[in-house]
């Protein structure tokens, strides 16, 4: 960690919730899932200045590839699909800075 950096990482989860029916982030559950990630830092002390932080975010623009969080300050996006999945963030990305292979939306769509 930088010693001018405020958090390890900073993680946003789409919680968007489109009235209109189209796709969005929080058909998914996104918010719960938020929340368990949170939780999940809490509980291991790691959430909070100096560690890692957790936010909702509105529509980061990538519904359609399933529910969406982007970590920075690397700018890695992940979609999910269970609670095991944000368990594989949070052990393999978050605690030991190895990205998810499967998990992985490209940075930009091709």
């Amino acid at each position: 960690m930088q010693d001018s950096a405020f958090y390890q990482k900073h993680v946003f989860f789409c919680t968007n919730l489109r009235e209109n029916g189209r796709l969005c982030c929080q058909q998914h559950d996104a918010e719960q899932m938020r929340a368990y990630l949170k939780q999940r830092l809490q509980k291991l002390g790691k959430h909070g200045c100096g560690d890692f932080r957790i936010n909702s975010s509105g529509c980061l623009g990538r519904c359609e590839l399933g529910p969406c969080i982007v970590i920075y300050p690397e700018g890695i996006w992940y979609t999910y699909n269970s609670i095991k999945d944000i368990e594989q963030i949070l052990n393999e990305h978050l605690l030991h800075n190895r990205i998810v292979e499967r998990l992985l939306i490209p940075a930009r769509n091709v």
